[in-house]
């Protein structure tokens, strides 16, 4: 079979569905909450919002297995193993049911546990937890998801993690209007609706990836039980883990610490924060390209091609980010105003914008770095990379903050980026090593 050709077109055609996909998100919970809001009360506001977050942080601890799918089995298709690309899809189905049916045996404790970090009003606290009992039930669907996912993206299957989102958030949107506003079944109604809807999505994310289904190498349990298959992805996977939660700390501690800058300060980077969303949901397509191109060459130990896979990658990633850097620059005010109505807030936010529109700029190499190292299956320098990274922002913390207050706060989270990206620029030498060592293997 002839190589396809590395062009633009084939970075753009993952790209462009990874953002029109991204953008989905964020239209489910902003009518998630109008709906519940047409109910009059505050209380299920709240109870959606925080049942939300809880829910959402317990599935997030398992996104690990949508990236390490896409690397390993953009590796496997890149070494011409079909029998190895439907093992592996086999094998992280296995585990995302395994890690669902853990959560949904541990929901007393996990639930109470949340509560007991982030307690609630009594009646606000209730209604989270009839939101969560039947949320709970979709753990195995929303983790198999991220398999699903990571599947496509690796063979280029953009268009159908686009079809998959839009089908998933759209039959949520009907069916919430349907059974809260119609049926009237308030906060039990949302829950339902988003339950069906992740069911729905692994019917329809394993049609999609039917072509693994087509032979029998999906059922090959010899090598789908494989121990050093398995440890390699455990392996993987592990890294993965470990850098998202040290990386999630250290955004976690940027909240935190500018709590203590006071209400109107926090209100503003809450605000700001919004933008970086932004940028994560329009960049990620670009780092998701390199990941499948990167991969594939590596999986073939072709070190041009997998030079070329990520330069075509990157230079879109750099153009994407300066633009929306210039974006939000131009634009940003008249964003500010749109979310707070606050004029001390709006003040205040408009103060540290140039924060946000360099933020693109400056993190654009770490997160494309991420999807080349991602594609690599070279996750250990990824987890060393941001431990040290993070070090780095601590004491920039330590020094900046007492300094310079919240500029300081924000400075540092830009030294964090920055340091992220020299860091993994430095291993990169390491990982074209590592994919010549592949391709003599």
């Amino acid at each position: 079979m002839a190589e396809k050709e590395l062009t633009h077109r084939r970075v753009l055609s993952i790209a462009i569905p990874i953002a029109l996909s991204n953008a989905t998100i964020p239209i489910l919970g902003a009518v998630d909450t109008g709906v519940v809001g047409q109910l009059g009360e505050a209380a299920p506001i709240g109870a959606v919002g925080i049942g939300a977050v809880i829910i959402s942080l317990l599935y997030w601890f398992f996104g690990f297995l949508r990236m390490g799918t896409s690397g390993m089995v953009a590796q496997a298709h890149g070494a011409g193993d079909t029998a190895e690309t439907g093992a592996l899809l086999t094998r992280s189905l296995i585990f995302a049911a395994g890690a669902g049916l853990t959560l949904i045996l541990l929901q007393i404790p996990l639930f109470w546990g949340a509560f007991a970090i982030a307690p609630a009003s009594e009646e606000v606290e209730s209604l989270a937890r009839d939101y969560l009992t039947i949320r709970i039930w979709g753990a195995p669907a929303a983790i198999a998801i991220f398999a699903l996912t990571g599947w496509l993206i690796a063979l280029e299957r953009a268009r159908g993690v686009l079809l998959l989102q839009v089908w998933m958030n759209g039959l949520n949107i009907v069916l919430d209007l349907w059974f809260v506003l119609g049926l009237d079944w308030g906060i039990e109604g949302v829950a339902i609706a988003t339950l069906i809807a992740e069911w729905s999505g692994v019917m329809l994310g394993l049609w999609l990836c039917r072509a693994a289904f087509a032979g029998r190498q999906w059922q090959d349990w010899p090598r789908v039980f494989n121990a050093s298959r398995i440890r390699r992805m455990v392996t993987v996977n592990r890294d993965i883990m470990l850098r998202s939660v040290i990386l999630e700390i250290a955004f976690t501690s940027f909240l935190f610490l500018g709590a203590r800058f006071g209400d109107v300060t926090l209100a503003a980077n809450q605000v700001l924060l919004q933008f970086l969303h932004i940028t994560a949901f329009a960049l990620d397509g670009f780092a998701f390209s390199a990941e499948a191109l990167v991969g594939q060459a590596f999986g073939a130990g072709k070190i041009k091609r997998l030079r070329r896979a990520g330069i075509l990658s990157s230079q879109w990633g750099v153009a994407g980010a300066v633009l929306l850097g210039g974006l939000f620059w131009i634009v940003g005010p008249w964003v500010i105003d749109l979310m707070a109505k606050a004029p001390d807030v709006r003040i205040e936010a408009r103060e540290f914008l140039f924060w946000v529109a360099l933020a693109p700029v400056i993190g654009i190499a770490s997160w494309m770095l991420d999807g080349i190292f991602i594609g690599a299956t070279q996750t250990r320098a990824m987890r060393n990379s941001v431990a040290v990274s993070a070090a780095i922002y601590a004491a920039s913390l330590a020094v900046l903050v007492p300094a310079f207050g919240n500029h300081g706060l924000w400075a540092a989270l830009m030294v964090l980026n920055t340091a992220r990206g020299v860091t993994l620029a430095i291993r990169y030498p390491a990982l074209e090593r590592a994919a010549m060592a592949e391709g003599t293997s």
